[in-house]
This record gives C-alpha cells, sequence and structure tokens, in this order.
C-alpha cells in the first residue's frame, strides 16, 4: 500500500503545482477582508492607531486561518483520493468483470465502437495503473493535479499578508504623506480597489471570462464588503 506522499508523487503532482491560482484567491481575500476592517473602522470614527491594531490582527490572524484551511482541504482531498485508490486497486481483482464492464461503458461514451473499443479496453485494463486511474478520474471524477498541501498554504498565506497590507499601506505610511485621516482613507480605497481590479484581471486566466469583466467583478465585490463594513461601523460608533 502506497501512503499519500507517494500518491501524490505518482501522479505528478509534486511537478505541476501551479501557485498562481492560490496566490490569486488568497490576495483576493486577504484585500477583502482587510478593506472591510479599514472601512468598519472608519465607519466608527475611530483613530488610525485602532485601525492598524485591527488591522494587522486581521492580516495575520486570518491569514494563517486561511492558508490552514488550505492545507487541510488539500491534505484532505490528497488522502480521501489514496483512500479510494487503494479500494478500486483491490476491486481489480475481486471484482475484475465488473471493473471491465465499467472500462467499456467509459470508452463507449468517448465514442469508440467495435474492434476500436475492444483494442482500447484490452490496453487500458492490460496496465492496472491506468485502469486505475481512468476509473479515478471517470467514475470518481477525482484528481490530485496542482494539490500540494503546504506548498498551497504557504502561497495562500503570502498572498493574504502581501495583497491584504494594501489597504494599510497608507495609514502606515501617514507620517510621511501628512494626510489627514479622511484623504488617508479616500487613499487607501484607490489604492485596494486598483489592487483588487489587477488580482480579478489575473484571476480569469482560470476562468473562461474576459480579464476586464473579471476585474470589475472583484473589485466591486470588495467596494461592496467595504460599504457594508463602513455602515455597521457608522451605526455603531457611539459603542467605542
Amino acid at each position: 500500500m502506497q501512503d499519500n506522499e507517494e500518491v501524490v508523487k505518482d501522479h505528478g503532482a509534486a511537478d505541476r503545482y501551479n501557485w498562481v491560482s492560490d496566490f490569486v484567491y488568497g490576495g483576493i481575500d486577504g484585500a477583502v477582508t482587510t478593506f472591510a476592517v479599514v472601512a468598519g473602522v472608519e465607519g466608527a470614527s475611530l483613530s488610525v492607531p485602532i485601525i492598524l491594531i485591527l488591522g494587522f490582527a486581521n492580516l495575520f490572524a486570518d491569514g494563517f486561518s486561511m492558508a490552514v484551511g488550505k492545507y487541510s482541504s488539500d491534505k484532505a482531498q490528497i488522502e480521501q483520493f489514496s483512500k479510494v485508490r487503494k479500494i478500486e486497486y483491490r476491486h481489480l481483482t475481486e471484482k475484475t468483470e465488473h471493473e471491465h464492464g465499467e472500462v467499456v461503458e467509459i470508452m463507449g461514451g468517448y465514442g469508440f465502437k467495435g474492434k476500436d473499443l475492444d483494442r482500447a479496453v484490452e490496453i487500458i485494463t492490460s496496465n492496472p495503473h491506468a485502469w486505475v486511474d481512468l476509473m479515478m478520474r471517470n467514475e470518481f471524477n477525482m484528481t490530485l493535479e496542482n494539490v500540494r498541501p503546504l506548498k498551497g498554504a504557504v502561497a495562500t498565506f503570502a498572498s493574504f499578508l502581501l495583497i491584504g497590507f494594501v489597504p494599510l499601506v497608507a495609514y502606515v505610511f501617514k507620517g510621511i504623506l501628512g494626510f489627514d485621516q479622511n484623504i488617508l482613507f479616500l487613499v487607501t480605497c484607490v489604492f485596494t480597489l486598483t489592487s483588487l481590479f489587477v488580482v480579478g484581471a489575473v484571476k480569469s486566466r482560470f476562468t473562461v471570462r474576459f480579464w476586464l469583466w473579471s476585474g470589475m467583478e472583484t473589485m466591486f465585490i470588495g467596494g461592496v464588503a467595504a460599504t457594508i463594513a463602513y455602515f455597521v461601523g457608522y451605526f455603531l460608533r457611539g459603542l467605542a
């Protein structure tokens, strides 16, 4: 029996890992949540030190939580894949005829007929690894493409910190910029919405959407989240 690490290596996930997708989604979450925190504090008319305290607390705590969630999710996916894969290998010897029939059905669905179907089934069933791989993909819709728990968690955490820091930049450098707090918030809105647009545009690489609409959508979502947080802070400002 192979352990989880061997399963990952067998399927080439170690070589195929692409950090960009995790970086993009981690960055979007980091920018939106930190922007919402800043907007909420601004709505409550609290001071810059409070913005920085709550902003950085959210940045590191939520970033760590998201990274742990990513790691746990990917690890659970690998463990589930490993479990099902072992069962399928056992079925090749215990339920050979049934498994053979499933291959015939799958290949028939791809358009193979007659002698071509017989030959395709013969080739696949002659290689246990190819046989199981076909069943994993077609019967269970399970693959390990781009699944690396540790690398995914690191990419997610790094992007959360990097992009999530954008809403705090103007406040960190308040002394250098010399703006009052209202101007700082306007600068923060421009910086954050621009970064969300850029990250959203990059996200379109993993979808079929046009980059402009993807960027606008991501920017809009971030803006709505910040607006909600701002008004919640505004209506609760008397509690501070």
